[in-house]
């Protein structure tokens, strides 16, 4: 199909999608002048994050009540609530309410994940479209955006509260993008007597796939600031282009990975996507130059980027019609633990062996990647 019809249908769930990116990839670049804000060190940012993790889960599991609840508009109410959510982080420097901020951010967040991945099941479904390697695309490059802007805006010398802020009206005229006349997203509530729509274990294993991508990708998005910065000395513009060239390889990756996944077996991507961003990993983890970590992070990007794309839209097919968005809400809620947890726990390991070692954890964690994809595909065929 031509990109510009594609890019129409996929438009509603694609600008959310984008604008998650800009929130997430702003904040990770702007991420060591808030630790500077804060005044702590690397253990008690990771401790101060727990709070987000907390909030999203309890979203997550809330969202598909409160998706059916707000009908057509669920996914704009839903981004517009995250848009004005980031607005808070950079308000304050207390450690009794930055915390509360990032509750806010993570429950929006988790709102809205749920939702717009729920929206690309049904649009897919509807208009007979792959569209999920496009909207993650489009994450991929909202955050590579806010990266950037975050460190020009850095270098020019904004204070947090100014940074935030901006990101937060920038995502906010996304939402609004996100309208469309009937954006009600089916499949939301369980029907009676329903007992999961025959899925067994899909979600379950889907999940934990992008549990592992989420939680490895985010570790390098979250922390490659900082490593640049901090175990590398490069300059806090140089420190934002590591979160920015992920992300933007993620977002090419995604594209060219539309296409692929219509030639390769889905359990053929993940492993082969599993095994180059483990080694991407290792060469960041070992790089002596910001150069060599910048190429580590772009090399991670490659193959992260189909990882958990592949694993939604499997987890997808395998669902009936009338449970496909529940099951990948259910696969989303799983994914999205490594999502939240990994900043906060990969912080912790940072504070006690160093960024180094934490990075060389999240390759380690991308070796079950391979044999999860098998028992996905076979699960999957049966369904």
């Amino acid at each position: 199909m031509p990109v510009l019809p594609t890019l129409a249908a996929a438009r509603p769930a694609a600008v959310v999608f984008a604008a998650m990116g800009v929130l997430w990839g702003g904040y990770a670049a702007a991420l060591p002048d808030i630790k500077t804000m804060l005044d702590v060190s690397e253990t008690q940012l990771g401790l101060v994050l727990f709070m987000t993790p907390i909030s999203a889960v309890i979203a997550m599991l809330l969202a598909p009540r409160i998706g059916a609840a707000l009908g057509r508009v669920a996914l704009p109410v839903a981004a517009a609530a995250m848009a004005l959510a980031f607005a808070l982080p950079g308000q304050t420097a207390s450690l009794v309410l930055f915390p509360l901020a990032m509750l806010a951010c993570g429950a929006t967040t988790g709102l809205a994940d749920v939702l717009m991945n729920a929206r690309v099941a049904t649009l897919e479904t509807e208009r007979k479209l792959h569209l999920m390697n496009l909207c993650h695309a489009a994450y991929s490059f909202g955050y590579a955006g806010g990266a950037v802007g975050t460190g020009a805006m850095r270098a020019a010398g904004w204070p947090p509260s100014a940074v935030m802020a901006c990101l937060a009206g920038a995502a906010l005229v996304m939402a609004a993008m996100s309208l469309e006349r009937d954006g009600t997203i089916h499949g939301l509530r369980k029907p009676g007597g329903a007992k999961g729509g025959g899925l067994g274990l899909v979600p379950f294993i889907g999940g934990v796939i992008v549990l592992i991508a989420f939680m490895t990708e985010n570790a390098a998005e979250n922390w490659s600031a900082l490593h640049i910065e901090t175990s590398l000395g490069a300059a806090p513009g140089a420190g934002a282009l590591g979160p920015a060239a992920l992300a933007l390889t993620m977002g090419l990756a995604r594209l060219a990975g539309q296409g692929l996944s219509g030639r390769i077996s889905g359990a053929a991507l993940l492993g082969g996507g599993a095994a180059i961003s483990a080694a991407g990993l290792i060469i960041a983890a070992a790089a002596t130059s910001p150069a060599m970590a910048y190429a580590g992070f772009i090399v991670m990007g490659l193959g992260s980027s189909v990882i958990a794309p592949t694993a939604f839209s499997m987890v997808g097919r395998a669902a009936p019609d009338n449970a496909r968005a529940r099951a990948v809400a259910r696969a989303t809620l799983y994914g999205y633990f490594g999502y939240f947890f990994g900043p906060p726990l990969f912080g912790f390991l940072a504070g006690s062996a160093g960024l180094r070692a934490a990075f060389v954890l999240a390759a380690c964690l991308l070796l079950a990647v391979p044999f999860l994809a098998r028992r996905l595909a076979s699960d999957a065929d049966k369904s």
